[in-house]
């Protein structure tokens, strides 16, 4: 098999973001697309050159592919996961991997049983510059990690209407989300602090609905957790914001000064002590620029598919497997829960494990 043959499967907002990225992956060839509502999917398929054949049942199309990109709403990740799984197809499923912890065991066991590849699309590991900061934290040349902070400021599903003229009701207010923003985006950066940071020890989180009334849980996060080698993590993050100065942001301080990777800008850049802010001192612009991106921002999803493609091609392990996905999400759970019984939530026994690494 030298081009993969790949079905899209829910051709909303989410999709349009792949169909971008997918464009610039090599080796794959798009042959179907499908949604309940066909003049979606013959959309999808027009932006994509109009040779994919479009489809309102994925059922239809499995004898044509030989994986699939799932977008579906979150509630039906694990029936329409594990319908290609029975007919031996791979599964690149969008995040989360589904909405209960059995659901995700049971897609797991059927794809490991099966010798199938199943990722979780998590592009943020895949983005270039994430990939430099990491590279840069596993050089050992900034010392000891004390801190990893994450923040994303969003305004998402304000203007949507509960029922919309499509006949789709919005996620968040009829629980198809499976959770929160936490649950929903967070499990994008408790994923990625697992693979800057390691195995987490204790941890705790915060969420409102203040602002973001359309959420049937919370539309506004903060969490933070500790680790075995005794940094700490943070995630802040609200779907409610009407303005945002960070937007997508991501710094490490370390014992030798502070990595930064600015989304919106594009740069990696290092922060040495005399970018330190002093009270009643204009912000401090003392840094270098180690890496800048080519292009304007983007989900730029081209890289994790590329990965999806390289695994099912060579028989490799996804970096965001399923198991590695299963134990961001078990991470998640176990916040949640402590936060409904106002405890300090027990994260031993959850970091990565060689699987997931």
């Amino acid at each position: 098999m030298e081009t993969i043959r790949l079905g899209l499967i829910g051709c909303g907002g989410m999709m349009s973001t792949h169909v971008i990225g997918v464009k610039y992956v090599e080796h794959v060839e798009i042959v179907a697309v499908c949604d309940i509502i066909e003049e979606k999917a013959q959309k999808v398929a027009d932006a994509l050159g109009g040779t994919a054949k479009v489809f309102t049942k994925y059922v239809d199309m499995v004898d044509m592919v030989d994986a699939v990109m799932i977008a579906l709403p979150h509630d039906l990740h694990f029936e329409c996961g594990m319908f290609f799984a029975m007919n031996n197809k791979h599964i690149l499923m969008e995040k989360p991997l589904c909405n209960t912890e059995r659901e995700c065991e049971i897609l797991i066991e059927t794809c490991e049983a099966r010798h199938l590849k199943l990722m979780c699309a998590y592009p943020v590991r895949f983005w270039p510059g994430i990939r430099k900061l990491k590279e840069l934290i596993d050089s050992g040349e900034y010392g000891e990690i004390i801190q990893m902070s994450v923040w994303t400021e969003q305004l998402t599903g304000a203007n949507l209407r509960y029922d919309d003229p499509t006949g789709h009701q919005i996620w968040s207010l009829t629980g198809r989300l499976g959770g929160g923003q936490l649950f929903s985006h967070g499990c994008h950066y408790v994923d990625l602090m697992l693979w800057f940071l390691g195995n987490p020890v204790t941890g705790a989180h915060m969420g409102t609905r203040n602002g973001t009334p359309w959420m049937l849980r919370e539309g506004t996060s903060a969490l933070v957790m500790k680790f075995e080698n005794g940094a700490v993590g943070y995630h802040g993050a609200t779907w409610g914001a009407r303005g945002t100065r960070l937007g997508y942001d991501f710094q490490i301080q370390t014992e030798k000064g502070m990595l930064e990777y600015d989304h919106s800008l594009g740069e990696v850049r290092e922060y040495n002590g005399n970018g330190i802010h002093k009270p009643g001192h204009s912000e401090s612009k003392s840094y270098n620029i180690l890496w800048t991106r080519e292009g304007k921002a983007s989900k730029e999803t081209q890289y994790e598919i590329s990965h999806f493609v390289d695994c099912v091609l060579h028989d490799k392990t996804p970096l965001t497997n399923g198991r590695a996905a299963l134990q961001g999400l078990r991470v998640i759970w176990k916040l949640y829960n402590a936060e409904e019984n106002n405890m300090i939530a027990d994260l031993r026994g959850l970091g990565l494990d060689e699987t997931g690494k």
